[in-house]
């Protein structure tokens, strides 16, 4: 609670409300749409915050983070994979470095008994061994697969 308290905020001359400076959207009050005019002026040095603080930046965030974590991705993997991504997403789409991704997710009782085919050296293993999902920025699918000890 303390870090929220510290982070650079300011009146609205608007609706008179206090504002976090990373709660504007496009350098407007979220509560009543005020543009801030001396926000420029006064708070320079934080202008990367407002980068990230865009609307639609916030919700596909969030979608893409529900859903991995949804599915059993740990989250430190997943802002990892949106990181990327957000260094990816500033740069032409075909001067991409990396869209794909494989990330770890944890096993059901029922992929423990079963025989797993692996997807890097192409043996059949029963035991140990990890799942992963594999996809591409650029396309919607996602591929699971399983890993063997010795790969």
């Amino acid at each position: 609670m303390t870090s929220r308290m510290q982070s650079p905020h300011t009146t609205c001359p608007g609706c008179q409300e206090e504002v976090f400076l990373d709660e504007l959207v496009g350098g407007k009050c979220p509560l009543c749409g005020c543009t801030l005019e001396d926000f420029e002026e006064s708070f320079g040095e934080y202008e990367g915050v407002l980068d990230r603080s865009d609307l639609s930046w916030l919700i596909f965030n969030y979608f893409v983070f529900k859903k991995f974590v949804d599915i059993g991705v740990p989250p430190h993997q997943v802002m990892e994979l949106v990181t990327t991504y957000s260094q990816n997403a500033e740069k032409p789409p075909e001067e991409w470095s990396r869209t794909g991704f494989a990330l770890e997710i944890p096993m059901k009782p029922w992929d423990r008994i079963l025989p797993k085919h692996c997807v890097k050296c192409h043996r059949w293993f029963f035991r140990g061994g990890k799942k992963q999902i594999q996809g591409d920025m650029k396309k919607t699918a996602l591929e699971v697969g399983f890993i063997c000890d010795r790969c």
